[in-house]
């Protein structure tokens, strides 16, 4: 008899993918789309609703093809996706716009404007999460402002991996941790609807949808999925958490102790700890973060996020292919990253600060701030190419040390995940900065594998999830990379003009953004 099959989707801002488990957590197979979205002059960030969608049916049709009776031996799919943003339809289902994502900055000054008022703290003591311009509440403010005519036949603001629920299921619904570090209360579980109130949009209630929690709620495949996918209709689909949590989760979070921390080095930059009782939540004195309900009973997890992580180095080897195309010479980010992590080792640790604040939506963890933008600093005539690579990868260990710092002690060991995550020198220089044990989640889809957790424990195939954590996470995790003693030093002094450079800049940041402005908006030439 061939094994039960389940599948994890993870649709990433640069990839929507199906990967398919057996239920003791061993990968069969995945298929993958490469993601596509627009970025707009004003600071808008755009994807095709309608394209994601087929995008996502296609991965599972593909599974289709390579994975024999995959229809019948089909236990369930739990679906998750990029977090934030938001996602409109109409009565009929229908997108009434194309869906701002969580690099979308246009509701910056929307958010300068809340969390300059006396509400601010109310709502992040309900909510745990800082408030910026990626999140549904503001977007929709910026939208009912200037674009009121957008909402007029919308019904439902939903998520990525909501919209995709959607599709497969027919059910208008979002998950417990968006629903709640946006518009509830994590200790609760309930909306508090308060901050949209505040924001002015008050009428925009009738939008937001109910939660479910996918470990213990699950709805049919619907026929018309079941058409495209090739699978069988009633096929049970839970609805996942955010990518952020299922990426923990799958890469080695949970810690019902609360003693091991979990790092996202990929496209953003997330920090994690789990807290097994909300009563002992810290929530961040700069009112930064997010505090998000866990798939497991009683627990949330810590987060502070990083706007940009491995965007950073994406920028600096860019700049490098674009110097040789010049030249004509073509070559990719691939082809550049071969040798770097021994370029960078070569290099003198802490000789170039660099702040990793390139996302042109600021930073959002540990502090809050839109107009934040990334800055060298101690460059020099001997400063060279891989110097300033190694600067960047220390730049992500700095922001990191910050962000734990924030949330209370660093963790003894942090499990790191991500695309960066096989860097040998990423992992040595995060050990050094952070003064903790590194392990890395050997799993290549650490979200889509979360996520089927979660539809494994829904469908009880496990009793909870420490039961699934121990089969489908601990023999994924690799030996330890500890520390380097020599760089104990200089990182902690390094680290201390981090924090000092971006408290003194951001007076000048919001100087360069207000010079930005001006140079846009045709009062300057």
């Amino acid at each position: 008899m061939k094994e039960p099959v389940l599948i994890g989707i993870d649709a990433g801002t640069s990839v929507i993918k199906s990967v398919a488990f057996t239920t003791d957590g061993r990968q069969l197979a995945a298929a993958a789309i490469p993601n596509a979205y627009q970025t707009l002059a004003d600071g808008g960030a755009e994807q095709d609703m309608a394209r994601t969608w087929t995008d996502a049916a296609r991965t599972l049709k593909q599974l289709t093809e390579v994975i024999p009776d995959l229809a019948e031996r089909l236990v369930a799919i739990s679906v998750t996706g990029q977090g934030d943003g938001i996602w409109l339809i109409d009565a009929k289902g229908e997108p009434v716009a194309p869906a701002w994502l969580w690099l979308d900055a246009r509701a910056s000054r929307e958010v300068e404007e809340f969390t300059a008022t006396p509400d601010y703290d109310a709502h992040y003591a309900r909510t745990g999460t800082g408030v910026n311009a990626c999140q549904m509440s503001v977007q929709l403010a910026w939208m009912s402002r200037h674009r009121a005519s957008v909402l007029e036949t919308a019904t439902h603001c939903l998520h990525c991996k909501d919209w995709i629920y959607f599709k497969l299921t027919g059910e208008r619904c979002t998950d417990l941790s968006e629903g709640n570090f946006t518009f509830g209360n994590y200790a609760t579980h309930a909306y508090q609807l308060d901050i949209m109130d505040k924001l002015g949009v008050s009428h925009l209630k009738r939008l937001v949808p109910p939660m479910v929690d996918g470990t213990k709620v699950s709805h049919g495949l619907s026929a018309e999925a079941a058409r495209l996918t090739g699978l069988r209709v009633g096929t049970p689909i839970c609805l996942g958490y955010v990518d952020v949590l299922c990426t923990g989760l799958g890469g080695g979070l949970y810690d019902p102790s609360g003693q091991t921390g979990c790092t996202i080095v990929g496209s953003t930059g997330m920090h994690m700890r789990l807290q097994p009782d909300v009563r002992k939540v810290k929530l961040n004195a700069e009112k930064s973060g997010y505090t998000m309900v866990f798939p497991a009973p009683g627990m949330v997890a810590q987060i502070q996020s990083n706007m940009a992580s491995t965007l950073n180095i994406d920028w600096l080897l860019d700049l490098g292919r674009g110097l040789l195309h010049e030249h004509g010479i073509t070559k990719s980010r691939g082809d550049l990253l071969k040798g770097m992590d021994a370029q960078v080792l070569a290099r003198n640790p802490a000789a170039i600060l660099y702040h990793p604040y390139i996302s042109k939506a600021g930073e959002r963890g540990p502090f809050l701030e839109p107009a934040a933008r990334a800055m060298f600093n101690g460059l020099d005539t001997t400063s060279d190419y891989f110097g300033m690579m190694r600067a960047v990868f220390e730049g992500l260990g700095y922001a990191a040390r910050d962000c734990y710092s924030a949330m209370g002690p660093v963790p003894g060991e942090i499990r790191i995940t991500g695309g960066a995550a096989r860097s040998t020198a990423m992992r040595k220089i995060l050990a050094s900065i952070l003064k903790s044990r590194i392990r890395s989640a050997t799993r290549e889809e650490a979200g889509a594998a979360g996520a089927a957790m979660i539809a494994a424990v829904q469908q009880k195939l496990y009793p909870g999830m420490t039961e699934a954590a121990a089969v489908w996470v601990e023999p994924h995790l690799t030996a330890t990379t500890d520390p380097e003693q020599a760089w104990s030093k200089p990182y902690d002094a390094a680290f201390e003009a981090y924090v000092d450079a971006r408290k003194a800049m951001r007076p000048v940041w919001r100087g360069l953004a207000a010079a930005r402005r001006m140079g846009t908006d045709g009062t300057h030439t």
